[in-house]
Formats: C-alpha cells, structure tokens, sequence
C-alpha cells in the first residue's frame, strides 16, 4: 500500500513567512521517504469545519508548482479542484504546464465543489448542485480534448471553446491521469467510471468503503469499464509518534477491498518532521501491506 501527503494546514508557529520553508521542506522530505502522492487543498479560504476562513490559506496550484521545484519523483496533485474555480480550458492548461515542469507528475485531481462560502467571499458564481455536476463532465470531456490531438470545437451546454489548442502538450501519454473526489453514488463514482483513473472516496469504516466500491464496481458494469483499472483511494489519519499498529491493522482492512493508496495530513507544529517520522516509522510497514 502507498501512501501521499496531503498538506492542508497553513496554520504554523511562524505565520506567513514560515509557509516556504515549511512547504518545502515536507515536500522534499516526502520526495526522498518514498512518499508516492503530494496533494494540496484547493480552496480560497480555508475550511470552517476544520479551522476559520480567516486562517491561512495559500493557493494550490501555486503550492503545487513550488512543490515540483523542490522534488523529483513524486506525483503532484490538488485533492481536489472545484469545477467552479476555473474555465476548464485554463484549467487544462494548468495541469499542463505542472506537467511539463515537473517532468510528467501532474495529476488532475477535481470534484464538483462545495464550499459556498468562498465563493460568495471572492464573487465566484456557485450554481445548484445538479448545474456543477453537469459542468464537471463537460470539463473533464474538454480536458480530455484538450490533451488529444483533436483541436477542433467543443460545444457544451455550459462551455464553448472555439479552439482546444494546448501547446505544448503534456508529458505524460496519453495524458496525465484524472482523479475525481468524493463518494456520491449517482453522479461522482458514475463520473469515476466514465472518466478517471483514480479516485478518492470518502468513508469512516471499511464497511462503507465497501459499499462505496461496489456501487462503483456496479457503474463500470454498465459502461463496459475495467473496474480493476481505476485506482481507489482514501484519507486517513495517523500520528506516527504514537501507537500506528491500529493505523495499520485498518490500513490491512482496506488494502483487502482494493484501497492501494491513504492520504495523510502531517501534524503541526513542523509538517517535514512529521513526514520524517512517518516515512521512518510507518511507511516500510504500510508498504508491506496488500
């Protein structure tokens, strides 16, 4: 089993200044333990449920670029994009460009959105549910033309490019890989079976992971997708100065439903010591699992 390190708390000893070293550092940290995934949030202001929008807050993709400035091998994503945060042919440039520059490691990690707040705060417009969700797959279809060779339009109810022109292309062949978040079973693992290479469900027991599974197993069915072609993923949470074995026995749990990656959040107050003790401690061990 693999594991990545979602960074999401810029809330530190230090305050703003603080924030380079200390993104930097965990992402070179995690690039030379091993670590398969660096991830980033992708909000305007941070979340309500886990700090106040006045905390800080710092933009992904930029975070992201800085991260592929810093490393060499791990794969870089945002987990995840809102839909609504950008055009989706700026944002297929994006990725785009990450990719090219941190020589094939971008991932399009993307989800339909939810923090009202942010949007009302900056004047992003946030249409109903049912409306992002439809914007969603016109963006990951334009993704997906944008990264083939077809130029030409692309005429959607909700998106109109006059030119899917994305020069230079990625890196990556055939493109880099898409990785949709979150674990609604009409719409989002519906998407997940059209669309993604991956995704990241969101569950807190295997018993409903389990069940999350086979509902996307049941939307690969009947689109004629190879369910075993999708990587799936999670989030969990671990203190690795602690005791890890109840950690690891529920990392055993869900590597035997097919899980093959957990994200985790380092701790403050020094995210790169955290990833220090986590690739010491708990990363040869989780690796032996599944």
């Amino acid at each position: 089993m693999q594991a990545g390190i979602h960074f999401m708390n810029f809330t530190l000893p230090g305050g703003p200044a603080s924030l380079r070293a200390a993104v930097g550092d965990t992402a070179v940290v995690a690039d030379e333990a091993g670590i398969a995934w660096f991830t980033a949030m992708d909000h305007y202001l941070q979340m309500e449920h886990f700090a106040t929008a006045h905390d800080p807050m710092l933009e992904g993709y930029s975070v992201l670029n800085f991260a592929a400035a810093k490393t060499e091998r791990v794969r870089l994503s945002l987990l995840v994009t809102g839909v609504t945060y950008r055009y989706p042919g700026l944002l297929a440039k994006i990725v785009t460009s990450l990719d090219v520059l941190s020589g094939g490691r971008a991932m399009l990690g993307i989800g339909a959105a939810w923090y009202e707040r942010e949007h009302r705060a900056l004047g992003v417009p946030y249409p109903p549910v049912a409306e992002r969700f439809e914007r969603l797959e016109e963006t990951l279809q334009i993704c997906e033309q944008m990264w083939s060779d077809d130029e030409g339009p692309y005429e959607g109810k909700y998106y109109q490019l006059a030119e899917t022109i994305c020069v230079p292309p990625p890196l990556q062949s055939p493109r880099p890989p898409i990785l949709i978040g979150g674990g609604g079973e009409k719409k989002t693992l519906r998407l997940v079976a059209q669309y993604a290479d991956a995704c990241n469900l969101f569950g807190t027991s295997p018993e409903e992971i389990a069940h999350k599974l086979d509902v996307l197993r049941g939307h690969c069915d009947a689109l004629g997708r190879d369910y075993d072609s999708i990587q799936k993923t999670i989030i969990g949470r671990v203190d690795p100065d602690g005791d890890v074995s109840p950690f690891l026995t529920e990392m055993e749990q869900y590597a035997a439903l097919g899980i093959s990656l957990v994200e985790v959040a380092p701790l403050p107050p020094d995210p790169a010591r955290f990833v220090t003790a986590f690739g010491e401690k708990v990363l040869p061990r989780l690796n032996q699992i599944g």
